[in-house]
């Protein structure tokens, strides 16, 4: 992995091997056989690791709680770069998970220097796409949630100025706003469970985002009050910071159990029926019984010219008001992945996967898993043209965006109220 992805880097460009063996991320596809059915971002290959997203497969197949939670920066508009995830919470939603979407507005205003005023404009916008989409659930400003900042504060107590650097690169000229805003986000990923009751947590973002997981898994960590731990012939529940009483009700709780100074040994149960038990005891306590938070790995969707889709870069993307003049105008400047000349791409036909245009109807233009994979025989055997296939991709996109509006503008009302 480039040592300079991180969650404001402008290079996206990742080595998967690399990053998976180093950060302990996982290929998605033996979990995603456990879910009812397997949604077309897994399908497509565009969710391409996770981190225990067993807990989440369980919890769809066994129709038990569940949280899922992401939050967007409003630095800018949202553009094609960011439905991927939005799309990601709401089938998460529509599986019987609890909703909670972040507007991270204390890092817009950290990091990018956005005003307070232009984070709630473009925030709302954000806002708007989520729900023409169909999320329901809870959705905040960070800087308007007075819990959060609460959780922030306790969160901040488990990280140093060390930790930050390692993870981060952060150095001596890193303003304390973008370190508070980096905490800020760990309690946005830990919210959903003080919001609404722990329970597995799904925080799908792309693979940029993943410094935030690592810190946010630590914490929750460190705000356990017990470790459960499986010793073979018996479970051990050890205390971290647990009161004597918490100890002595872990040891109540479990007849035949044996008590030490700072540990319980329990014989004869399953590791997860401790842990259920142990997690309710230290809530009791003043505890908050966390549950690690799991995560999907998106790869990033190329700008139109290739590279990095950026709303800093207006030729890389479109968003979702532009006019259609301008919209035409970017998807047929698009690159491609077709030949130098009309003859060869006859001969040899194009590359589907190194082109924008084809990505752009694999993650969002074609639902039809049929009609794309025509559409990449075409592109393959030179029967189509890349002409051909921008303008077939054009009106695609102007249905979708006419659809989108339509959808946006019903729902303003909701992103106001937020």
């Amino acid at each position: 992995m480039n040592s300079e992805l991180t969650p404001w880097s402008n290079n996206q460009t990742v080595d998967l091997d690399r990053l998976f063996s180093e950060f302990g991320i996982e290929p998605i596809g033996e979990v995603a056989r456990n879910l009812p059915e397997i949604p077309p971002f897994i399908r497509r290959g565009i969710v391409v690791g996770h981190r225990d997203y067993n807990l989440i497969a369980d919890a769809i197949r066994n129709r038990t709680p569940f949280h899922v939670l992401t939050g967007f920066m409003p630095s800018g508009l949202p553009h094609l770069g960011h439905l991927m995830v939005m799309k990601e919470v709401v089938w998460h939603v529509q599986q019987g998970g609890t909703g909670y979407v972040a507007i991270a507005d204390r890092e817009a205003h950290a990091v990018r220097g956005i005003s307070w005023e232009k984070c709630r404009d473009y925030g709302k916008e954000y806002l708007k796409a989520l729900y023409a989409l169909g999320f329901e659930g809870t959705t905040y400003y960070q800087s308007r949630n007075e819990r959060l900042k609460d959780l922030a504060f306790e969160a901040s107590t488990r990280v140093n100025f060390s930790e930050l650097n390692a993870i981060y690169g952060f150095g001596p000229d890193t303003s304390l706003s973008h370190a508070m805003s980096v905490i800020t986000q760990v309690a946005d990923i830990l919210f959903p469970q003080v919001d609404a009751g722990p329970a597995p947590t799904i925080v799908p973002v792309g693979l940029d985002q993943d410094p935030h997981l690592r810190l946010t898994r630590d914490v929750a960590y460190k705000l356990r009050m017990f470790t459960v731990e499986d010793r073979g012939e018996y479970i051990s529940v050890r205390s971290k910071n647990a009161s004597e009483e918490a100890i002595e009700t872990v040891y109540r709780a479990f007849p035949g159990s044996k008590r030490y100074a700072a540990h319980v040994d329990i014989p004869g149960l399953a590791q997860n029926r401790v842990e259920e038990t142990v997690r309710r005891i230290e809530i009791d306590h003043g505890g908050f019984g966390f549950y690690l938070p799991s995560s999907t790995y998106h790869i990033f969707m190329p700008g139109l010219q290739g590279g990095k889709m950026s709303s800093s870069v207006p030729a890389s993307q479109f968003g979702f008001y532009e006019p259609d003049s301008s919209v035409k105008k970017k998807v047929m400047a698009a690159l491609t992945g077709g030949r130098m000349t009309l003859e060869e791409q006859r001969r040899l036909g194009g590359d589907p996967d190194s082109c924008p245009v084809y990505l752009l109807n694999l993650f969002h233009m074609l639902d039809d898993d049929i009609e794309l994979a025509d559409l990449r025989r075409r592109c393959e055997s030179g029967e189509l043209t890349c002409g051909q296939c921008k303008k077939e991709t054009l009106e695609r996109v102007r249905a979708f965006l006419a659809d989108l509006r339509d959808r946006m503008d019903a729902v303003e009302h909701l992103a106001e109220e937020v």
